[in-house]
């Protein structure tokens, strides 16, 4: 049997990563910028992190969630200090797709309405009810089709007024920032405009934080940038740093009901221990803190660099639009420096490295890409 081929590779075989660095198989050492789509938070192979796993795994991996585990309480207790959401509830799943869909299945319960209203760019994952939200009509398939999702501008008051005015949308569903794209940050007013009008309408607003969230923007989610609390928050990838799972946060004014909800797999026991070991490095070595800075240093030396049109995000979610397409910069960055990055449409690098990343670390990549661009 041969893999089904979803995705065009790299002729490159990854064996090995430690902090912001990873290696090949043929010896090769590289400056890891995109931490597996803004998956590794606290860099690759953290001790700490390996021993939480190991330890775990030596005693129990997994049992059903139809018994008590004390894990997922002391995992949904330190996430809500960390994130401010303490007195908000937990549901816990394996990826971002998933918690996104549990998420406007939930508003859908409580509001007893079908329609969603989502964003032009956005990307909320590719299972069902996340792909038919995602602007993206190449990926989602005719059974998909079904849901009566309207998308509209980010920054379009007017318009967004008009549709939830009509009282016709169980959920709204935005990314804290844009990742696919673009690294697109919604104005603070427009978000401050967007929760108020759902308070007025009764409609759910869901936030996307699945690329943003968990400290990658220098707040623990970039929607707290602009000051509002959404009901329901979604996230996963930095959530454990490599090992699936995936979260919905979830208000107080929900009402649990049994049979609502559920997953075979979701907080398992091997899960918990991973997504604790992120918590316990964040907080202890500070990396939100250090998102921030490095990123604001990233950003200002990057601003002021010949050859890029425009530079955009927060922290260290940080977007390079340029006037050509990318691919031969992204190229000589990879095969010839031995820096990864990511790529957003044809003219957008992402930036989206572990939150570890250091002062030095950010100086190299400014330094080789200016090198670069100097020699097209």
């Amino acid at each position: 049997m041969k893999l089904f081929d979803v995705y065009p590779l790299f002729d490159i075989n990854i064996v090995k990563g430690k902090g912001c660095y990873t290696y090949d198989d043929q010896g090769n050492t590289y400056l890891d910028l995109y931490g597996g789509h803004a998956v590794i938070s606290v860099g690759h192979s953290h001790p700490h992190y390996i021993k939480r796993i190991s330890d775990q795994v030596e005693n129990l991996g997994f049992y059903s969630n139809s018994v008590v585990n004390r894990l997922q309480e002391e995992f949904a207790e330190k996430l809500g200090k960390a994130s401010g959401y303490e007195d908000y509830r937990l549901f816990l799943v394996n990826s971002g797709a998933e918690a996104n869909e549990n998420a406007l299945k939930l508003a859908s319960f409580h509001t007893g309405r079908k329609k969603v209203l989502s964003f032009h760019k956005s990307f909320h994952g590719r299972t069902s009810a996340a792909v038919r939200v995602t602007d993206n009509p190449a990926i989602i398939a005719p059974v998909n089709q079904g849901m009566d999702v309207t998308f509209l501008t980010i920054g379009d008051n007017e318009r967004l007024e008009m549709e939830l005015k009509t009282g016709d949308y169980c959920a709204v569903i935005i990314e804290g920032i844009l990742g696919i794209g673009g690294i697109i940050v919604p104005d603070p007013c427009f978000m401050q405009n967007l929760q108020n009008l759902c308070k007025e309408t009764g409609t759910v607003l869901i936030l996307d934080e699945i690329q943003s969230g968990y400290g990658r923007s220098g707040r623990f989610f970039a929607h707290q940038y602009s000051g509002i609390q959404p009901d329901l928050i979604t996230v996963a990838k930095g959530i454990a740093n490599g090992f699936p799972m995936g979260g919905l946060l979830i208000a107080p004014h929900f009402e649990a009901k049994y049979g609502m909800l559920g997953t075979t797999f979701g907080g398992n026991h091997l899960a918990c221990a991973a997504g604790l070991a992120v918590l316990e490095i964040m907080e202890q070595e500070q990396l939100v803190q250090n998102a921030e800075s490095v990123g604001n240093y990233l950003f200002q030396e990057l601003t002021n660099m010949d050859g890029i049109k425009e530079v955009r995000g927060l922290g260290l979610m940080i977007g390079l639009e340029f006037d050509e397409p990318v691919k031969p910069i992204r190229q000589k960055l990879l095969f010839e420096h031995h820096i990864f990055t990511g790529v957003s449409g044809s003219n957008v690098i992402r930036l989206l490295p572990p939150l570890c990343l250091s002062m030095q670390q950010a100086t190299q990549f400014i330094q080789t890409l200016k090198k670069v661009l100097a020699e097209k």
